[in-house]
C-alpha cells in the first residue's frame, strides 16, 4: 500500500468516526511541532542566504544535523536552541499551545 492509500484510508476513519489512538495523535503533534521548528530554521537560513554547511559551522553542528534538524527529523535541547539562534542572527520566540505550535524566528534589529 503507498502512502496515498495510507492518507485516504485515515481520512476515510475520521469520517466515519473513528479515532486514532492517543499514543498515535501524540505522535502526530510531535512530528508537526519538530516540522515547524525546521521550516522556520529553514526560513531563516535562506533568507540569510547561507547554505547548511554555513550555517552548521555558525552554530557548531555538522551538515547533516542541520539537514536533519530542517527536516523535522529531530527535537533539538534548548542550548541549542539557543546556539541556532545565535547563528540566525535572530531571536527565537516558540508558542506552544496544547497539541499546536507557533515558531519564528525574529531578525536582531541592525
Amino acid at each position: 500500500m503507498n502512502h496515498t492509500r495510507w492518507k485516504l484510508a485515515r481520512e476515510r476513519a475520521i469520517t466515519e468516526g473513528r479515532n486514532e489512538p492517543p499514543e498515535v495523535e501524540a505522535m502526530r503533534t510531535e512530528i508537526r511541532m519538530a516540522f515547524d521548528l525546521g521550516q522556520a530554521v529553514y526560513d531563516r537560513r535562506t533568507a540569510l542566504g547561507i547554505s547548511q554547511t554555513e550555517l552548521a559551522k555558525r552554530a557548531n553542528m555538522t551538515q547533516p544535523q542541520i539537514s536533519k534538524l530542517e527536516l523535522g527529523g529531530t527535537v533539538p535541547t534548548l542550548p541549542l536552541l539557543a546556539r541556532l539562534a545565535k547563528a540566525l542572527d535572530a531571536s527565537l520566540n516558540i508558542a506552544l499551545d496544547g497539541d499546536t505550535s507557533t515558531v519564528a524566528f525574529t531578525p536582531h534589529a541592525a
